[in-house]
């Protein structure tokens, strides 16, 4: 399997410096992150942000692939994720991810979609990469 490459440098102090995000893939290309976009309102992306769009992609294609594996039409499957950024005894933690799922699946009722999307959402590797916070999913049909 490969090895997936990414890399980030940041300058400067926490408040008043600036960095940078690369992947391998040049989909980042030096995009900017700061303070504020992290512990704030900012403009640029944000490690959170990232590991919720990792998250909510890898999650997406299992939940698929096990539905097409059991012979379902997936049509399409469209997770948001929210990624909870808080501030703890031991400082700033992600505390939480929430999955918001919703399928558009052929010949499925919505109990057995949401036992397919709890199985994606424990075996997905971004979820199992993830197990310190708490991810709550959300499952619906469309």
């Amino acid at each position: 399997m490969p090895i997936r490459k990414a890399n980030a440098e940041w300058k400067g102090d926490l408040k008043g410096g600036k960095g940078v995000i690369s992947t391998e893939t040049k989909v980042l290309n030096n995009t900017s992150y700061d303070f504020s976009s992290r512990f704030e309102t900012g403009s640029t992306t944000n490690p959170e942000e990232l590991i919720g769009a990792a998250h909510s992609g890898c999650f997406s294609m299992a939940l698929a692939n096990g539905l097409s594996k059991d012979g379902f039409k997936v049509n399409s499957i469209k997770t948001d994720a929210k990624v909870h950024l808080e501030k703890t005894d031991a400082g700033f933690t992600i505390t939480k991810i929430e999955l918001d799922t919703v399928g558009d699946v052929e010949g499925i009722d919505n109990a057995k979609f949401v036992n397919y999307a709890e199985q994606a959402k424990a075996g997905c590797p971004v979820s199992r990469a993830l197990t310190g916070p708490t991810i709550i999913l959300t499952a619906k049909l469309k």
